[in-house]
């Protein structure tokens, strides 16, 4: 009862979707006498460089057909699927002969080794190689193969059937991961595929709003996006996201629009944040996603292009951080001006201000050296800077002070009233305590959706 895993089968022009091609390898397998018990969606690191947007591989967990079998049908079926001719795409598989008949979710009972696990939770946080991939699938007797184009190559190796990092990435996942989500994708018909999707947007605004919010990131409210609906020129016709699966089918029965051609359910750890770890600023990797807290350092400004930038210093002393005292290291967090309104919440903070961020960091260089990044998916406000300095006003006839001199407080030129220094006024403030996030239309697949709950302060989802 083997575990059928793809990956890398798609390509940024050409199009193509693994999601699909891993479709095609059911229908195959079930020709075959099997039967797909589990179809598994797996993000994997969002920063890796050579990504189509998603970045996902998918694995199949099949009973009634032997692996080899099951092994030459996945080969076949990512042949003829797969956008090869692209030479950025560099298909893999991975067939890995485990009883699967069981819970593979149940983390005493799993058949899947302790070292395929770890290293599907390292696919979400670091960049591997295929020489790593295929060595530990050889370990443990795994099949697995290169399928057409060998993918050009990067700085270190060769990277034919690159695939298979993101592949057994898929086949550890169920070991790895503890929080599962849904996706229900509908397929378009695949002659289509490059042609103006027909898809009914008020329908899918109401099916939307008929299923939150156990159905979420459907549409973006905000700027009347039907978010479900891709642009990319691959078969997918929309994919409806939540946390049940009846829900989802619902959702997706109720859109209108083009013939669907074939449909099919996955688990998935998109939504949930499996790519963020713990860190600390000043101590953060290049092209991972992190958890960091710290306090604002400075006015945010927003740049050229509408990208707000914001410093903030390591505090140690802020919620999700384990040491004393505060840190030297500043890091800039930027929203994008993709992510919208979001940025408004970000302008929205003042020095001063308690936060724990969330996002991708990146080592950009700068004019002053290499710059620390962190690329806002959320972040909470823990504890908001109330107060500022101002000169003070005089109790007698409620006008402002002037200075009375360097280090000699302010007087009162009318009343002779002084005041030693200036005093700390309340301010209005714009942000409440709590968490925010970017709106669906500028969410990543694989951050968690606010209105999915289980944060640990009060939430201010986007909808």
């Amino acid at each position: 009862m083997p575990i059928v895993a793809v990956d890398d089968t798609d390509s940024r022009e050409r199009g193509m979707c693994t999601t699909y091609v891993a479709t095609r390898i059911a229908e195959r397998l079930a020709a075959a006498g099997g039967r797909v018990r589990r179809r598994l969606l797996v993000r994997l690191n969002p920063a890796v460089k050579h990504k189509t947007r998603g970045n996902a591989a998918v694995a199949l967990h099949v009973a009634g057909v032997e692996a080899e079998r099951a092994a030459a049908v996945a080969v076949e079926a990512v042949a003829e699927f797969a956008a090869a001719s692209d030479s950025r795409t560099s298909p893999g598989v991975v067939v890995a002969d485990r009883d699967v008949a069981g819970d593979p979710f149940d983390p005493i009972g799993s058949p899947i080794p302790d070292a395929v696990a770890g290293f599907a939770r390292r696919a979400l946080h670091e960049r591997l190689s295929v020489a790593a991939a295929v060595d530990l699938a050889d370990a443990h007797g795994f099949r697995h193969a290169a399928v057409g184009s060998a993918g050009g190559a990067d700085e270190t190796e060769s990277v034919a059937g690159r695939g298979r990092i993101g592949a057994l990435a898929a086949v550890g996942a169920p070991a790895a991961f503890d929080d599962w989500t849904v996706e229900r994708i509908s397929y378009r018909e695949l002659d289509r595929c490059g042609t103006p999707r027909d898809v009914d947007v008020e329908s899918v605004f109401a099916a939307a709003e008929e299923g939150y919010p156990a159905v979420w990131d459907t549409v973006d409210r905000e700027t009347g996006t039907a978010v479900c609906v891709p642009n990319a020129p691959g078969p997918i016709l929309h994919g409806i996201r939540g946390d049940d699966a009846d829900a989802c089918r619902a959702v997706a029965a109720a859109i209108d629009g083009e013939t669907v051609d074939r449909a099919a359910t996955f688990l998935t750890n998109q939504g949930t944040d499996a790519h963020l770890e713990p860190g600390r600023i000043g101590d953060l990797r290049d092209g991972a996603g992190y958890r960091v807290a710290g306090v604002v350092a400075g006015a945010p400004e927003t740049k050229q292009g509408g990208h707000v930038h914001v410093a903030v210093a390591g505090d140690r002393n802020a919620v999700g951080s384990d040491g004393d005292g505060t840190d030297t290291d500043a890091l800039r967090a930027v929203a994008f001006a993709p992510t919208g309104r979001f940025r408004d919440r970000v302008r929205a903070l003042r020095p001063g201000d308690r936060v724990t961020l969330c996002g991708e960091h990146e080592v950009r260089a700068g004019a002053d050296g290499p710059a620390n990044t962190l690329k806002l998916e959320k972040f909470a406000v823990r504890d908001l800077f109330r107060t500022e300095p101002a000169v003070p006003t005089c109790p007698d006839c409620g006008r402002s002070m002037s200075s009375a001199g360097r280090d000699q407080g302010y007087r009162c030129r009318d009343c002779g009233t002084s005041a030693t220094g200036k005093v700390e006024t309340p301010i209005d403030r714009d942000l409440d305590p709590g968490w925010y996030e970017v709106p669906p239309s500028a969410r990543r697949h694989v951050a968690k959706p606010l209105v999915r709950g289980g944060f640990d302060a009060p939430t201010h989802p986007e909808r």
